[in-house]
């Protein structure tokens, strides 16, 4: 197992991509902290299901927009399963609406969470991470929203833009403590939070038009964190973005 005796904390961990990371990570070998601030039935069955698999595992409910509570989820992590490793940033909040029509409160907990919770929690974590003195890896689980300004969806697209910037920056000024911090970009993933967007319905018949005749899942981006987490595997990879979106941000191909 590529990542046993690392201990690793996923934000975000009830569901969706964030509960298939923490799952795919502890099948790797690691320790995981599952947090998650609303859906804590679901994180407590991530839990039961990592320690099922022989590995420790720590429930932590916080908002990760909550700078106090960030810290909090670094030093408990630390105290109860010894050390920190790996950071998946997975945690997020958007509010769909026309520019026109966006209220400020909108932006503003949208960045709460997507913006200053990864600054938040990669910052603690960092920190950590360099007085262990053995190095680590932060992944940001960002979006094809980065890429390509998608309508209505201000707030969440320029979170995500600055994320992968910061991502970037911190790869450069991190590498001397031996700190790998990556981005992976996903596309339309079929998840419990598109089903505020859109119906099944719509879910399963937009899916079939895409490049890929289908939507992506959860656990192919956690696959993705797993490749990014483990040095075996990408120890010489820091800054850079992997993009898991089955090619969504392609043009349609000719007919």
């Amino acid at each position: 197992m590529k990542l046993e005796g690392k201990v690793a904390i996923v934000t975000g961990a009830a569901r969706g991509i964030g509960r298939a990371t923490a799952l795919e990570l502890a099948r790797q070998g690691a320790d995981v902290t599952v947090n998650d601030v609303n859906h804590l039935e679901e994180a407590r069955e991530v839990v039961r299901d990592i320690e099922k698999m022989g590995r420790r595992a720590l429930l932590f409910q916080g908002d990760v927009a909550d700078r106090l509570r960030d810290q909090q989820l670094i030093e408990e992590t630390k105290d109860a399963l010894g050390r920190v490793d790996i950071l998946v940033n997975n945690a997020a909040y958007s509010i769909r609406k026309p520019f026109l029509e966006l209220e400020v409160k909108d932006v503003e907990k949208t960045w709460a969470v997507i913006l200053w919770g990864v600054f938040h929690c990669s910052q603690f974590a960092a920190r950590q991470m360099v007085k262990q003195g053995q190095g680590g890896s932060i992944v940001m689980i960002s979006s094809v929203h980065a890429y390509r300004p998608y309508p209505n969806s201000t707030a969440y697209n320029a979170a995500k833009a600055a994320v992968n910037h910061m991502a970037f920056t911190w790869a450069v000024e991190l590498a001397q403590y031996r700190i790998r911090v990556n981005v992976i970009e996903p596309g339309w993933i079929d998840t419990p939070g598109e089903r505020k967007h859109f119906t099944e319905q719509e879910i399963q018949e937009r899916g079939k038009e895409l490049l890929m005749g289908r939507l992506g899942r959860a656990d192919e981006i956690a696959k993705g964190v797993a490749f990014l987490a483990a040095e075996d595997d990408s120890a010489y990879v820091t800054g850079t973005c992997l993009r898991i979106d089955g090619g969504f941000v392609l043009p349609p191909p000719a007919l």
